[in-house]
């Protein structure tokens, strides 16, 4: 019984350290800063393009997904 209880808590005390140590590293290192701050890395990197894809999506599906904009299946507003 001990050896199974000190069997146990080395599994434990593995999986909390494995855990805790997975998320020590997620931080941006200096120099790719630079490359993520390029306009294309951006989660919108044109807001043009995504409002005229936004406009013929909720046009075609009849819906206004949350937008609180008026508008049915016919693509007037």
């Amino acid at each position: 019984m001990k050896h199974y209880i000190k069997k146990s808590r080395l599994i434990i005390l593995l999986t909390v350290i494995l855990t805790v140590s997975g998320c020590a590293s997620m931080g941006v290192d200096p120099w790719d800063r630079d490359l993520l701050a390029k306009s294309s890395m951006a989660i919108n990197s044109s807001p043009l393009d995504q409002s005229i894809d936004d406009h013929i999506y909720f046009s075609k599906e009849a819906a206004s997904g949350g937008r609180s904009f008026a508008g049915g299946g016919c693509g007037c507003n």
